[in-house]
C-alpha cells in the first residue's frame, strides 16, 4: 500500500456541528480506520490543519486528539503551498468570504450549507470555484442517513407507484435559556448574524426532495418568530429576530407536493427528530434518521370514522420495517469520503457548490414568499 496524505485546513471545529461531525467523526474516524483505501493500492490519509479565531479552544482541541497544527491566521494557512482542501463550518456570514480566499488561492472547497447568505453570492462562489478549476463540494448529509437511504431504496424500486405527496415534520423545543441552557448556540436566533430556521432547514429539503423525489419547481410558505426573546451563552437576554419556525409548501416536479413543517418551538410527539411521510398509489412509507416503516396497498386497513367508538387497534402496529440490508457508517463520514475520492481521483461529484446554491435560492424565496404572502416559483439554476 502506498500512502497519499492529504491536507485539510478545517475551519470551525470549535463549534459544535465542525468538531463532532466533521472533525472527530468523519477526519479523525478516518484516520482511525487505517486512512481511505481509494482501490487502487492506495491510502489516503487525512491531515487536519485546525483553523479558528480562538487560540485556546483550537489548542484544546488539538492536544485532545494528537494533533500538531493549528492556526488562527487563516490567511497563513491558505498561502501554504501543502494544504490541499479548505473546509468550511464557521458561522455562515463569516463564509463567503473564507471561501472566496480560499478558492483563489488553489484549494479545493468542502463547506457546510448554506455556502452563503444570499443567492448571488451562492452562484458567485460556484461561478469563482469553476473558473479557477478546483473542486468544490457542500455537505447534504441528509441524504446519506440510513432511514432516507432506505426510501430512496423504496422509490428507486418502485415501491410507491405515482408518489402523491411528501409531508416532513421537523424539530424539537430549543430551551430559551433563562431557566435551562439553550441547545443551540444564541447566534442562530439573530437574524443579523446569519441566524433563522429557513436558511439552516430549507437548504436540506431542497436536497433531500431533489434527489429523492424531483426539483422543488414552486414554494409557498409561512415563516415566525414563535419566542421573541432568549438568553444567550451568558444568561443576558437578547431580541430574537431571526424566524425560529416555517411552515412550506413545495410542488415538485413530476407532480408530486411536498409540505415540511421546521420549529426550534415544537415538542417532539413522533419517532424521531425528523420524519416524511412519503404516499403513493401502491404504498406508503415514513422515514426518520434511521428507521424507515412501510405500508403497501395489499396490506392497507380500511379505517372507518366513527368518533362514537374507541380505537381498538394501534395504527403504527399496521406498518411493516424496513430491513437495514446494510451497515451504514455516519452520514458526514460517507459524503466526506465520497469528496475526497473526488479530489483524488477524480470521481463524479454532484453535490457541488451549484447544488448548494439551489438550497439558498429556495431559503430566499422561501422568506420572500412569507414577507409577501404568495407563491413563487423557483427557476432552475445553472451558471
Amino acid at each position: 500500500m502506498t500512502r497519499r496524505t492529504v491536507r485539510i485546513a478545517m475551519n470551525g471545529v470549535t463549534g459544535r456541528m465542525g468538531y463532532r461531525q466533521h472533525l472527530v467523526r468523519s477526519v479523525l474516524a478516518l484516520r482511525e480506520q487505517g486512512g481511505l483505501h481509494l482501490g487502487d493500492g492506495t491510502v489516503l490519509w487525512p491531515e487536519p490543519v485546525l483553523v479558528g479565531r480562538r487560540e485556546h479552544a483550537l489548542r484544546e482541541i488539538a492536544g485532545r486528539h494528537g494533533l500538531t497544527e493549528w492556526s488562527t491566521d487563516l490567511d497563513a494557512v491558505l498561502a501554504d503551498e501543502t494544504i490541499d482542501v479548505y473546509f468550511d463550518a464557521q458561522v455562515t456570514s463569516a463564509r463567503e468570504e473564507a471561501l472566496g480566499k480560499a478558492v483563489a488561492a488553489g484549494k479545493h472547497v468542502y463547506t457546510e450549507k448554506p455556502s452563503a447568505t444570499s443567492l448571488d453570492a451562492a452562484l458567485g462562489l460556484a461561478r469563482l470555484a469553476r473558473d479557477a478549476g478546483v473542486k468544490h463540494g457542500v455537505v447534504q448529509d441528509k441524504i446519506f442517513l440510513p432511514g432516507l437511504l432506505k426510501l430512496k431504496r423504496l422509490v428507486d424500486g418502485g415501491f410507491f407507484g405515482e408518489i402523491l405527496s411528501v409531508r416532513g415534520e421537523f424539530g424539537y423545543w430549543v430551551f430559551e435559556g433563562d431557566w435551562q441552557d439553550a441547545q443551540r448556540p444564541s447566534w442562530n436566533y439573530r437574524a443579523q448574524d446569519g441566524g433563522g430556521i429557513v436558511v439552516d432547514m430549507f437548504p436540506h429539503w431542497e436536497y433531500v426532495l431533489h434527489e429523492l423525489f424531483g426539483r422543488v419547481i414552486s414554494v409557498q410558505a409561512h415563516v415566525t418568530t414563535h419566542i421573541p426573546q432568549r438568553w444567550d451563552e451568558h444568561g443576558k437576554p437578547y431580541a430574537a429576530t431571526a424566524d425560529d419556525a416555517a411552515y412550506g409548501i413545495f410542488q415538485l416536479e413530476g407532480g408530486a407536493v411536498a409540505q415540511i413543517n421546521s420549529s426550534w418551538a415544537v415538542r417532539v410527539h413522533r419517532d424521531e427528530l425528523v420524519e416524511f411521510q412519503v404516499d403513493g398509489t401502491h404504498g406508503s412509507a415514513v422515514a426518520g434518521l434511521r428507521g424507515c416503516r412501510t405500508q403497501h396497498r395489499t396490506a392497507t386497513p380500511k379505517p372507518v370514522w366513527n368518533p362514537d367508538l374507541p380505537v381498538t387497534h394501534s395504527f403504527r402496529d399496521q406498518w411493516q420495517e424496513v430491513p437495514d440490508n446494510a451497515d451504514f457508517d455516519n452520514g458526514f463520514k460517507a459524503q466526506w469520503e465520497l469528496f475526497l475520492r473526488h479530489v483524488a481521483l477524480d470521481e463524479p461529484y454532484s453535490w457541488d457548490l451549484l447544488a448548494g446554491a439551489r438550497g439558498v435560492q429556495l431559503a430566499e424565496l422561501g422568506l420572500k414568499s412569507s414577507a409577501e404572502g404568495r407563491r413563487y416559483d423557483v427557476p432552475e439554476l445553472s451558471l
